[in-house]
């Protein structure tokens, strides 16, 4: 994940994008749809060990930790899939 924001954080440096449509002809090549899905990947998995890791350690009730772990993972499967959904719409 620091070396995607490194080289994106350069790449806004060294050529800045100043539209719209520079910068969705540029995240519609091929290699940066990919290091951006990548980087999402990475991105919600580090959410999801993270969050985990703090409703197991405070929420007591199984129950009550059981649906949180629920709920956590539907929306991180919703983000992803929305990430996705933008990704591939511009290459349509």
């Amino acid at each position: 994940m620091l070396v995607f924001l490194i080289f994106l954080l350069v790449s806004m440096a060294v050529y800045p994008k100043v539209g719209q449509a520079q910068w969705r002809a540029w995240v519609a090549k091929p290699g940066i749809t990919i290091a951006f899905a990548v980087f999402f990947a990475a991105l919600l998995s580090h959410l999801w060990v993270g969050i985990r890791d703090v409703l197991l350690d405070y929420a007591k009730p199984a129950a009550v930790r059981n649906a949180l772990l629920g709920l956590v993972a539907i929306g991180l499967l919703g983000l992803g899939g929305w990430v996705l959904a933008v990704l591939l719409r511009l290459h349509l």
